[in-house]
This record gives C-alpha cells, sequence and structure tokens, in this order.
C-alpha cells in the first residue's frame, strides 16, 4: 500500500518556507554590511561616531588641487584643534565640526574619523595608547573658482554655486555673509542668540529662498512652447508695462521694449510679454511642468537645503497671481543650488547628474581608499527642450542682456533676472543662471545671486565673467 504524500509535503514546505527566511535574512544582512552600514554610521544622531573620534584623530579635508581646507593640529600635550586655514571662503561649503556639524564635515564625518593606515601601526598605535591618523577626503572644490566667486561677491550678500554638468562635480559653493570656522566656538554664542536676527550660519546656495525673478522665465518659456506649437510666430508690441482685469506689470525701469518675437521677450526680459503669454497658459500643467523640474521637490543632494515652491493653482489662482509668477515673483521661492541644476540640466542636453563634492578619500599616506564616480540622476527634460533653451539662452548673451558675457575664449547661454523682494520697494536682488561652453573643455554651468544690488545685468553677470574667464583662462 502507497503512503499518503500529505505530511511529506507539509513538511517541505515549512523546510523550504524557513530557508526562504534564512536565505532573506542573510541577503539583508549582506545588503546592510556592504551597502547600508556606512549610511547608519555616519547618522549625526549616531553616538558611536564619538567612539572613532577616541580612537582616530580626523582626517584633514583636499580641495581638488590638493589645499588643505580643513585640518586637525595636535599641541604637544595631545590637545587637538581643528583648522581651516583659508577661513571664512570655505566656510558653509566645507562646514565645521565644533557645536554639531555641517557642510562637508557631516556628510564626510565617518570618513574622516576611520583610519585605513597600515594594520601594524594601527595595531602600535592601539598598543602604545595612540591615536591613529584619520583618513583624508578630497573634494571636487576648485579653489581657484571658490577664491573668484568668493571675491566677487565682495561685501554683498548672495551666493554662488558653480557645478559640472556633464559629471555633476560641485567646483565651487560660496554663501554670504560668511563666518571664521576656526572661532565658531568662540563665537557660538554671538551667532545662535535668540532674536539676534543673525542668519551667517545658513548656507544661502542650498538653504537660501529667494524669488527668482526673471530666471524663472526659462519656466514660462517652456510651457508656452508645450502650449502653442506656433510660439516661433509669437508677437508682442512691448510699451513698458501690460494691464489686464485691472492688474499692471511692469518692464524692469518701465523699458519699452517695442514689437519682440518670443526670442526677443526671452533675451530682453521683457516683463510685459510674459506676464501677457503667462494669462494664456493651463495653469495645472503649469504646475505640472514646474514640479518635474524639481519644485516642491526632493533635491538630490547630501547638503542641507531648502524645497523650492511653486504653489499656482488653477482653482484659486488670480490674473495678478498668475502674471506675477509668469515673471518670477509673487509666491514662488527657489534655491541657487536648484537653479544650478536646471541650467546644467540644460547644458547637459537635458539629463541632470547627481551633484556631488567628494571626489575620493585617501589614507594620510595618499593611498586611495573610496572613489566616487559621476551617476545620472535622470532626464530633467528632453533634449529637444533642452536644444530650444540653450539658443534662447544664447540669445540673452548675443543680443540681450547678458551682452557682457560676450567672450572670443567661450561661448556663455544664460539668463539674468532682477527680483523684488519688498512690497513697494525697487530693491532688487540681482541673479543670473547659465553656462559657458568650449570646444575641449568641460562646460561649466553657474547660479549668481547678489542680495539687494540691483539688476541681473548690473551685478550678478559681472560675477559670472570672472568665472567663466577663470575658468577659461583669461
Amino acid at each position: 500500500m502507497k503512503k499518503k504524500p500529505g505530511k511529506n509535503r507539509e513538511f517541505a514546505v515549512i523546510t523550504y518556507s524557513f530557508l526562504a527566511v534564512f536565505l532573506c535574512l542573510i541577503g539583508y544582512f549582506a545588503y546592510f554590511q556592504f551597502v547600508k552600514s556606512e549610511d547608519f554610521i555616519n547618522n549625526p544622531y549616531n553616538t558611536r561616531q564619538d567612539i572613532f573620534a577616541n580612537q582616530v584623530v580626523r582626517g584633514k579635508i583636499l580641495s581638488a588641487d590638493g589645499k588643505v581646507l580643513a585640518e586637525t593640529l595636535t599641541d604637544s600635550e595631545g590637545n587637538e584643534t581643528r583648522s581651516y586655514p583659508y577661513g571664512r571662503m570655505f566656510a558653509h561649503v566645507v562646514g565645521y565640526s565644533t557645536n554639531g556639524r555641517t557642510g562637508i564635515e557631516s556628510m564626510a564625518n565617518f570618513n574622516l574619523l576611520r583610519s585605513n593606515a597600515f594594520f601594524l601601526e594601527k595595531t602600535a598605535d592601539e598598543l602604545q595608547g595612540e591615536k591613529s591618523i584619520g583618513d583624508n577626503v578630497t573634494t571636487t572644490l576648485n579653489y581657484d573658482l571658490q577664491s573668484v566667486a568668493y571675491d566677487a561677491l565682495s561685501m554683498y550678500d548672495g551666493a554662488v554655486v558653480v557645478l559640472e554638468p556633464a559629471t555633476g562635480k560641485i567646483l565651487a559653493m560660496v554663501s554670504k555673509p560668511d563666518y571664521d570656522p576656526n572661532t565658531i566656538a568662540a563665537d557660538w554664542d554671538t551667532l545662535t542668540a535668540e532674536g539676534s536676527g543673525s542668519s551667517v550660519l545658513l548656507n544661502r546656495a542650498t538653504q537660501g529662498l529667494y524669488p527668482p525673478g526673471s530666471t524663472f522665465k526659462i519656466f514660462t518659456l517652456l510651457e508656452y512652447v508645450h502650449e502653442n506649437s506656433d510660439y516661433e510666430s509669437y508677437q508682442f508690441n512691448c510699451t513698458g508695462s501690460f494691464v489686464k482685469d485691472e492688474q499692471s506689470i511692469r518692464c524692469y525701469n518701465s523699458i519699452s521694449h517695442g514689437l519682440e518675437t518670443l526670442k526677443d521677450s526671452f533675451a530682453n526680459s521683457c516683463n510685459a510679454s510674459f506676464a501677457s503669454l503667462g494669462t494664456t497658459l493651463d495653469v495645472d500643467a503649469f504646475a505640472k511642468l514646474c514640479n518635474s523640474m524639481l519644485f516642491n521637490s526632493e533635491l538630490p543632494t547630501n547638503f542641507a537645503y531648502s524645497e523650492s515652491s511653486f504653489s499656482l493653482s488653477a482653482d484659486t489662482a488670480t490674473t495678478g497671481e498668475i502674471m506675477q509668477t509668469s515673471i518670477g515673483q509673487g509666491k514662488t521661492l527657489v534655491t541657487p543650488f536648484h537653479m544650478a541644476l536646471v541650467v546644467s540640466a540644460i547644458a547637459n542636453d537635458g539629463v541632470l547628474m547627481n551633484p556631488y563634492v567628494i571626489d575620493h578619500t585617501e589614507n594620510y599616506n595618499g593611498v586611495t581608499v573610496k572613489e566616487f564616480e559621476p551617476s545620472v540622476y535622470g532626464n530633467l527634460l528632453s533634449a529637444d527642450d533642452a536644444a530650444l533653451l540653450q539658443d534662447y539662452m544664447s540669445e540673452v548673451v548675443e543680443n540681450g542682456t547678458g551682452k557682457k558675457l560676450i567672450s572670443d575664449n567661450y561661448d556663455a547661454y544664460g539668463k539674468t533676472g532682477s527680483a523684488e523682494f519688498k512690497d513697494g520697494s525697487s530693491s532688487c536682488h540681482s541673479w543670473f543662471v547659465g553656462y559657458a561652453h568650449r570646444e575641449g573643455k568641460e562646460d561649466i554651468a553657474v547660479a549668481v545671486i547678489v542680495e539687494d544690488s540691483g539688476s541681473g545685468s548690473e551685478f550678478a553677470v559681472p560675477v559670472a565673467r570672472k568665472l567663466f574667464d577663470a575658468y577659461y583662462g583669461n
């Protein structure tokens, strides 16, 4: 008589189920160990890092060309002091590691407190009760560009971001007002005093939210083109202002631009024209486009940042709000870093690379431990849209508000902006976003904002010019 297979089948099911669970656990532990463990260890709330600090002297932070941006100095009694040789110039991007951690000091904390010195050397250090020397972090930061950006902002508050579109490398990041990271502990109470109104510790490049002014016309233009296949036949007669439903928009300084095409309107940064065409747009489609361009979205970065906001809605938007939004005023707010990502994608034919600031880590003898490679974030816009914007941004430089960027040494592309930030006031933030190209050398993309200064062509464009000239060797 044959045996019934029921019990054997049940036994097999239970056995294979436990085996599957076991394999899943092994897989998870392997994934955690080799992929996610560093993220958990490097979390600022992980107290295990304090143990590392008792065993390892914090490593150096270096620029791309090997200049020391941060190092730990140890005196004869073993007292450690974190030193920042270039002080205020790299304050926000490098950050500090006293009274908390910010910038690269925070995102690379685990790397800086890990020692990959020769194991016999580390064993000897442990036996003698001495600390091992931590790994160095080499960044993508270009010292010359950082210096030019810092000096070009001069006495003004504001921010500068410089990216390499083809790779996502962050080449420079400046924020003013600044602070001296060498005296952060001594100055802490003053910098953080309640009611002091101080925003010195804020990294305006990634956390500063500003009205984008006419730089936002990049998005308005794109939406108009999407909705109007005959956009090349667009014409507008600018008399210096546009009025609809008793709402009025003036061009900067009430300039009358005369009869303009769409490209002319963009190059001349004509508020009247863009307010007019803005009232014809599908507001919900406009919002969808802006959200796809990283508004109201997380940004691909480990720096502390603020989300840019676009809040126009077809259900509630008034004519005045639509007109204001179309020229980059109203409730729309952006960070310089966000705008740098957008123009970087435009320069890179629509593809946005993940921005990164750590190139590689090495032990204190210079032996490479880990390299960080460029990676693709995704297509922020189509290649056709990117090509159109490249064409229009070239016109801004050739015949529009960016003429100061005309050079025999490179081709510049961009959009200027003058963003009003006080109701009933003529005070403006000066904006420029764009990039430069020359055969045989990587492009660079920049976002510049100069607070409370004036028009984009007067203040932000000269900053961009100095950066392009420095990079291309003028």
